[in-house]
This record gives structure tokens, sequence and C-alpha cells, in this order.
């Protein structure tokens, strides 16, 4: 692995405990607050942001090992690097500031931040499957994991 690329997980992984503070604050929400109890949209957006803001640092963190094994230039792999974890921000972050009123009825127009998220994260995963494909067959493989004596 890279210094980049470890560098890059471990700041990931630094932002992993925010996603459980978001979690434990929505539990709070949920047993405390009858104002948050009340506005259902309020919390399908708040559940969908904390369940994506979870689920693509995980993935962020698997693609990087993904992307040293692709066959990308450095200037595609860097890109795919950033990318993933933009759309882990941008996503979480469209839906929960486009409903912050406890007395939304439908979303601000920051809810368009969730389409910039999922096009950047499609074309990352599409240029990074692509990477993949095209990498030869030992590159794909890696090392070996034991050694014969």
């Amino acid at each position: 692995m890279s210094p980049t690329t470890r560098r890059h997980a471990g700041i990931l992984l630094l932002v992993l405990p925010a996603v459980i503070y978001g979690g434990v604050s929505i539990l709070t929400l949920l047993i405390g607050d009858p104002a948050y109890m009340r506005n259902r949209l309020r919390q399908d957006l708040w559940r969908a942001g904390h369940a994506h803001a979870g689920v693509l640092l995980v993935l962020s963190l698997v693609a990087l090992y993904y992307v040293e094994q692709a066959n990308l230039s450095d200037r595609l792999k860097r890109l795919v690097s950033s990318a993933i974890p933009t759309a882990a921000v941008l996503l979480p972050a469209a839906f929960f500031l486009s409903v912050l009123s406890p007395d939304a009825t439908k979303p601000n127009p920051l809810i368009y931040l969730a389409y910039v998220g999922a096009v950047l994260l499609a074309g990352a995963l599409v240029v990074l499957g692509v990477g993949l494909i095209r990498a030869p067959r030992d590159q794909r493989t890696g090392p070996p994991t034991g050694s014969r004596r």
C-alpha cells in the first residue's frame, strides 16, 4: 500500500466516528424529541443520510485497495480516490441539510447535492471497474499470500 493510500485510509477511519456520533444523535432525537417523531420526511431523509454516510465511507476504504490494483493513469487514480469519499459527503449532506427545519414538509434545493454526489459516485465506480478489468491478470491477483518451501 502506498503512503498516499495509507494516509487516505487513515483519514477515512478518523471520519467514521463522526458517523457513529450521527447515529447516536438520531437515536437521541428518536427517544427525546417529539417534533422529530412528528416529521416523517425529516426522519426518512436523516436516516437515509446516516446510512449513506456509513456505507459510502466503507466503500471508500474498499475502493482505495482496488484503485491501486487498477490499470488507470495516476490522474484517474487520484480522481477515483477522491470522488468516492466526496460522494460520501455530498449524498448525506443533501439529505441532512435539505430538511434542517423541524417543520419541513418538502426538501429545500440542497437536496440536489444528492444528484451531484450520485453522478460523481457512479462515474468513479465505472472508471474504477474499467480500470480493474483492464489490469493485467497478475496485477489483479496481487502478491502471493504464502511462501512455498
